[in-house]
């Protein structure tokens, strides 16, 4: 009888050699992933709030939508996603933006609800957007973050037919019983609303 050896046998380190250059997508258990990858906005990136910070829905036909509500983080953009992924917090945004290059990430499916308004009925009748960076801080309010967020924007007033004017993308401050005031007086709205327009 073979003593067991401590160290792996040659086969065994071909054979994981081999596993490892696969394209993951050949992996068993990645179709659940690929479906879930599938965002509302193409190019964003999948990073799902927990299921505790947002409500499943079937939005437009369970409410109308109505808004985009434009939010400024007062946090990293790292931070945001761990709050959005941490049950306990109780929040979350469909996107978030970050400064430095406009990346976007989608935490929550537009057809649910996320809880970013601070008012149940604004919750239900919108798409919440985070940006990296804090009110009293315009240099997080980079040409990329602008130029993205537009074009994300831009993207849901046509896919829900909603125009892209000031009655229909209003800041966090605009909702009715909020105490919050972001954006904040340095978030530029006509370039915004332009660029949304132009996007």
């Amino acid at each position: 009888m073979e003593r067991a050896s401590s160290f792996p046998s040659r086969r065994r380190l071909l054979k994981g050699a081999a596993l490892a250059a696969l394209p993951y997508s050949l992996l068993p258990g990645t179709r659940a992933t690929a479906q879930a990858a599938d965002v509302d906005f193409p190019g964003a990136e999948w990073t799902q709030a927990n299921t505790s910070n947002y409500t499943a829905s079937n939005r437009p036909v369970a409410y109308p939508l109505d808004y985009v509500i434009i939010h400024v983080t007062q946090a990293t953009y790292s931070t945001t996603l761990s709050i959005f992924q941490n049950p306990q917090k109780k929040v979350s945004a469909h996107y978030l933006v970050r400064s430095a290059d406009g990346h976007v990430a989608q935490c929550v499916r537009e057809h649910d609800i996320a809880w970013h308004a601070g008012n149940w009925d604004y919750n239900t009748r919108s798409i919440g957007i985070e940006h990296e960076g804090w009110v009293d801080q315009p240099a997080y309010f980079t040409n990329a973050l602008y130029e993205e967020s537009a074009r994300l924007t831009a993207s849901i007033c046509t896919r829900y037919g909603l125009p892209k004017d000031r009655a229909h993308i209003i800041g966090h401050a605009e909702v009715p019983g909020t105490d919050h005031t972001d954006p904040g007086p340095n978030w530029d709205w006509t370039r915004y609303i332009r660029l949304v327009n132009f996007a």
